[in-house]
């Protein structure tokens, strides 16, 4: 018996299709965010924000709510690379840890909305007929309040709570997902699958969570990811209005709201968090939000005007 015939062959790998239709997916986007240069640059940017939050506890050198006010409004230097707020506390640290609570609420607020428009779509699309009428007409009514005041005032009813803030933001994203959703279902209800999927006695949950979902999603998975950058920045109105995170804690809008009466005169107060937020939603706004957001500290920089005896 020969030396090559006594090597024993390696077992032979049965890929599936399936797993090759997947893995060249998965290269081919990987290809085109790659070509994709501003794609890139924001994706990793947006990571690596969302790594300093989560890790906000190893990389910044001081307590968020380490105070010591004998170095109140001290400027960039090595040991306080933003300079310090008027109580003496790291602004480094505060927006590193600030992070946690505005990525926290985008996110949260973004998903909440989603899974609730998914549902109420879903009823309105699937059903059609009078389910269909009277969800629409109330979206219409609901859609005709502008976003903001909506979100104001439900926060205000709610109070100045983590969760109501949440529900708050989310709230006004429900109703567009829920329309974008129920037009992809009216287009899909009719395919022969779903059809088939009914003559063979599917139950209404297993024809719309296994056959129409699946194919009139992706609409909806595209808006929730840009729809992030859109709750992150509606997270930091409310904080700067007093009606979201409340002081002490770190997150950027409130910063921004603690950082107005002082920002002609300790601008880097409030620079910190508007680098943040710009950063935070370049992706779904233009990078020009950064030149607009930093315009009126700019302004006063240049400006003449010396911190009043």
């Amino acid at each position: 018996m020969s030396t090559a015939a006594s090597i024993a062959k390696p077992p032979v790998q049965n890929i599936t299709d399936e797993e090759i239709k997947k893995q060249s997916q998965f290269k081919e986007f990987l290809k085109r965010l790659a070509s994709n240069k501003l794609a890139l640059t924001g994706g990793i940017v947006f990571a690596l924000i969302c790594l300093s939050a989560i890790f906000a506890n190893v990389i910044a050198p001081y307590g968020y709510l380490d105070v010591d006010p004998a170095n109140k409004y001290l400027p960039i230097s090595l040991s306080h690379l933003m300079g310090t707020d008027q109580y003496g506390r790291d602004i480094f640290s505060r927006v590193i840890y600030g992070g946690r609570w505005s990525l926290t609420l985008g996110l949260a607020s973004t998903v909440l909305s989603t899974f609730l428009g998914i549902i109420v779509g879903s009823i309105a699309g699937y059903f059609g007929g009078k389910v269909d009428n009277v969800i629409m007409r109330f979206i219409d009514v609901v859609q005709c309040v502008p976003g903001i005041l909506l979100t104001i005032c439900i926060a205000t009813v709610l109070g100045n709570t983590f969760p109501g803030t949440i529900f708050a933001m989310s709230f006004g994203g429900i109703w567009g997902t829920a329309r974008m959703l129920r037009g992809q279902i009216l287009t899909v209800r009719k395919q022969e699958y779903v059809e088939a999927a009914k003559s063979t006695n599917n139950t209404t949950l297993r024809i719309i969570f296994k056959h129409v979902l699946p194919n009139a999603i992706q609409p909806i998975i595209i808006n929730a990811c840009m729809g992030v950058g859109g709750s992150i920045m509606g997270a930091s109105s409310l904080s700067f209005l007093g009606l979201g995170v409340q002081p002490p804690l770190p997150e950027w809008g409130a910063m921004l709201n603690d950082s107005r009466a002082v920002m002609r005169y300790f601008p880097n107060v409030m620079i910190a968090p508007l680098i943040m937020i710009s950063l935070a939603v370049a992706g779904k706004y233009e990078p020009s939000l950064f030149c607009c957001a930093t315009y009126p500290v700019v302004l006063t920089v240049l400006s003449k005007e010396k911190l009043p005896s």
